[in-house]
């Protein structure tokens, strides 16, 4: 038997189904845990003259992509390309954010306004709105090489759903008996992000969604998992909650690496390429920090 995990028939005008059989529907948690360890080295990224930054995405020829805040502390995009910051806003939008990037140099991201929420895509400049039909709100995480972009919308009558835009047309991702926040896709097509259930809404754990196997990613002793970015071979960083304290870990082949900023209130990698460049933002001073750097020596 199989059941529509995946749904398109509510923002598509043609119907999109992708079929996964009902036993990939598994709870699989990998326990394999490894030391903390720090990055070997790691660059601050801090646009010039502003008080936060923080680094979001980044490609495979190093081109990182993130957000500002200024004075007003509104948030604006930028993109970090050959050590040149280049600055990234939507026309009209009271705040700009950019959370993704493909090696074509083609960005998504989030921008607010006046109605609300809405994902865009960047390319060369040209800005195309992307916007779930019918919903209230629509944020965008990730694109991978093809042009596929992930995110969520919300509904007016506030229930929250991910989606697949891939060719033109929206497809509902939701997974029975949680509620779903797609945060990222690779060049494999397999998309990350967390998941609740109304049991416990409080509680947030990772996933991977790969070739119709729905898989649970929860650090062991994680009481909140976030996971934001997943690179080509599958290597997934993201954010973990152990405590009072806010970590960031590594996933890689089931092993999980905690990633921390020696001296960072928090440490929290949001995008990794696929030579291992970890990007993301961590606390030091009462300010946020961008930072770049390898997981490998």
């Amino acid at each position: 038997m199989e059941n529509r995990f995946v749904q398109a028939g509510a923002v598509s005008a043609v119907c999109l189904f992708l079929l996964f059989k009902a036993s990939s529907f598994a709870w699989q948690g990998t326990q394999n845990a490894a030391p903390a360890v720090a990055l070997p080295r790691i660059d601050t990224v801090d646009v010039p003259g502003r008080t936060d930054t923080a680094a979001i995405g980044v490609n495979d020829h190093g081109q990182i992509v993130g957000w500002f805040t200024d004075a007003m502390h509104r948030a604006h995009g930028f993109l970090l390309s050959k050590g040149s910051f280049i600055s990234i806003d939507i026309p009209g939008a009271e705040q700009t954010l950019l959370t993704g990037i493909n090696d074509s140099g083609q960005i998504v991201g989030e921008y607010v306004d006046a109605i609300g929420l809405h994902g865009f895509l960047w390319d060369d400049g040209n800005v195309t709105t992307i916007d779930v039909p019918g919903a209230r709100d629509t944020g965008v995480g990730g694109i991978n090489a093809r042009g596929q972009i992930v995110g969520i919308y919300i509904l007016p009558n506030e229930t929250l759903h991910g989606f697949l835009f891939d060719d033109g047309q929206f497809i509902t991702i939701d997974i029975p008996g949680v509620f779903i926040f797609p945060r990222a896709i690779n060049d494999r097509g397999q998309i990350v992000g967390r998941y609740s259930v109304p049991s416990d809404p409080g509680r947030s754990h990772g996933f991977l969604l790969d070739k119709g196997s729905f898989i649970t990613i929860d650090p062991p002793g994680s009481e909140f998992t976030d996971p934001f970015a997943i690179n080509a071979s599958g290597q997934v960083v993201g954010e973990q909650v152990i405590g009072p304290t806010i970590h960031g870990f590594l996933w890689d082949r089931g092993i999980f690496t905690t990633i921390d900023i020696p001296g960072a209130g928090l440490t929290l990698p949001t995008g990794i390429n696929a030579s291992g460049q970890v990007v993301g933002q961590f606390s030091l001073g009462g300010f946020t920090h961008g930072f770049s750097g390898p997981i490998r020596p």
